[in-house]
């Protein structure tokens, strides 16, 4: 397994323990995308010190090369002055800081190769934290309209719900209109044909022929009277 991948095992497990945590879906992509910056920004910490460590022995084996440099030119010296003692000791220093200088020179080889590792895994796991940016939104879109989608949905069933009671209502009103109506319609019948008596109407009391005549002579007598009344006054 490589390094990336163990990296990416790690921030699947723990993704994983917290998941069960979150009910809602953008929650859980921003906790996701939260940590996979969390693990880069632990991988480009690493690299940092990776440089730093490196700079650091680089900067040691400088000062060995340096001593080197400067034992041969007293190696050099002594000879010159006879004194083969001075120069190799001056010697044997120097070949001990030489393999001192390639072992730091292996350090240097190994520290490389894993910073070009940690180099890759940062670059490969940006691409992959840029991919999921882009998939995150598009997730985050999508679970937005399906939740507006049902949202609609369950407003259009309640108001469906609410027009049936109206509904039922308006036809159970209907219904009583219609009983009213027939009801009404059936006392009309009842008051036309006689069998009850309409005591909102008023009447008079109908005359018989007998007593019509004598109202006639009773107006004539009267007229008669208010006639001779005017001729006397005029005379």
């Amino acid at each position: 397994m490589g390094l990336l991948d163990r990296i990416m095992s790690i921030f699947k497990a723990k993704t994983h323990s917290v998941a069960e945590k979150f009910e809602d879906p953008e929650e859980m992509l921003n906790y996701s995308f939260e940590k996979q910056h969390e693990l880069i920004n632990k991988l480009r910490r690493d690299i940092s010190q990776v440089i730093t460590s490196k700079k650091r022995i680089e900067m040691q084996r400088a000062k060995l090369l340096a001593n080197v440099t400067t034992l041969e030119d007293q190696a050099r010296r002594s000879l010159k002055a006879n004194r083969e003692d001075l120069t190799r000791l001056a010697l044997e220093r120097k070949s001990v800081i030489s393999l001192q200088v390639k072992e730091l020179d292996k350090q240097i080889e190994g520290i490389e190769k894993d910073q070009v590792k940690l180099e890759d895994a940062e670059r490969r796991l940006t691409s992959k934290i840029e991919e999921f940016k882009v998939k995150k939104e598009t997730m985050k879109a999508k679970y937005s309209a399906a939740e507006a989608q049902v949202r609609i949905k369950e407003n259009i069933s309640g108001i469906s719900e609410e027009m049936g009671d109206v509904g039922m209502i308006l036809s159970r009103v209907e219904e009583k209109t219609d009983k009213m109506q027939a009801k009404a319609e059936a006392l009309d019948e009842m008051l036309d044909s006689g069998i009850l008596t309409d005591y909102t109407k008023t009447y008079e009391p109908q005359d018989t022929d007998i007593e019509k005549e004598l109202k006639k002579v009773s107006l004539n007598s009267t007229v008669d009277e208010e006639l001779a009344k005017l001729k006397s006054e005029l005379s």
